[in-house]
């Protein structure tokens, strides 16, 4: 899909040289620019990719103006899991770290999201947008009531992210019915409510996380600690029923 607002196409990759460019972003991002590394990740091609992968749907976000004969093409994934995947895989991958029972007992549709990126130069601009506009509109047509996932703060040092983590677990903790715990606990109420920098605070959060509290995302309890990814995770719920109607109408004007 391709609007006369964006440069950019959107497609569930379905042909080789675009799953192997969604590899190569991914090893970019997540092994070369934050650290992480994997029993499945080729650093000789320079594929950053798990066993999950066959089992899901991978949106991305073409540059038509970049090379893809050198795999350059890509510029933005989202990885898509719903239980069919998981079935097929033998769990979501969220659940490696957080135990989803609140959510696989709800009898609601969930789709979980995963490996979202995208490439240093297209940060800032439509590039998000665009992408987020074709999953609205994937989230729209295929029924889906709740959307799961991991996301992700740079490093492992928990008294670095304390205020962070705090704040989300403060402000941004979600209700019982949807609270999925990780699993080892890491607690995150690490400084009390009233003493917390929120400025600070704010800017330590990745934007990513912050867009998905923007439209109503909340916290489950507890992080993970992603020693292979280098990262510390938190999971994000959203139930679609309840996302923020204004902010849900801005991503999801696909084709405006």
């Amino acid at each position: 899909m391709q609007t006369a607002a964006t440069p950019y196409e959107v497609r569930f990759a379905t042909d080789p040289d675009d799953l192997r460019a969604a590899a190569r972003l991914r090893y970019a991002v997540f092994v070369e620019e934050l650290g992480g590394d994997g029993p499945d990740v080729d650093h000789d091609a320079r594929l950053e990719r798990d066993r999950f992968d066959a089992h899901c749907a991978h949106l991305v976000l073409i540059d038509p103006a970049r090379d893809r004969s050198a795999l350059d093409h890509v510029v933005g994934v989202y990885r898509l899991m719903g239980a069919e995947g998981a079935a097929a895989a033998g769990r979501f991958y969220t659940e490696g770290e957080f135990d989803l029972t609140p959510l696989k007992t709800s009898g609601r549709k969930l789709l979980e999201l995963g490996r979202s990126c995208l490439h240093p130069a297209y940060r800032g601009g439509s590039a998000m947008l665009t992408l987020w506009q074709a999953l609205s509109a994937h989230v729209e047509a295929e029924g889906v009531e709740i959307l799961f996932g991991t996301a992700s703060f740079h490093g492992t040092d928990i008294a670095a992210l304390a205020e962070p983590l705090s704040a989300l677990h403060w402000r941004h903790l979600a209700p019982p019915e949807l609270r999925v715990r990780a699993h080892p606990f890491q607690r995150m109420d690490l400084v009390p409510e009233d003493a917390i920098d929120r400025l600070a605070a704010a800017r330590a959060t990745p934007p990513l996380i912050k867009a998905y509290l923007r439209l109503g995302g909340v916290i489950g309890e507890g992080a993970f600690i992603d020693h292979a990814f280098n990262t510390t995770d938190v999971c994000l719920v959203l139930d679609v029923a309840r996302s923020n109607a204004a902010q849900r109408a801005l991503y999801a004007r696909a084709g405006a």
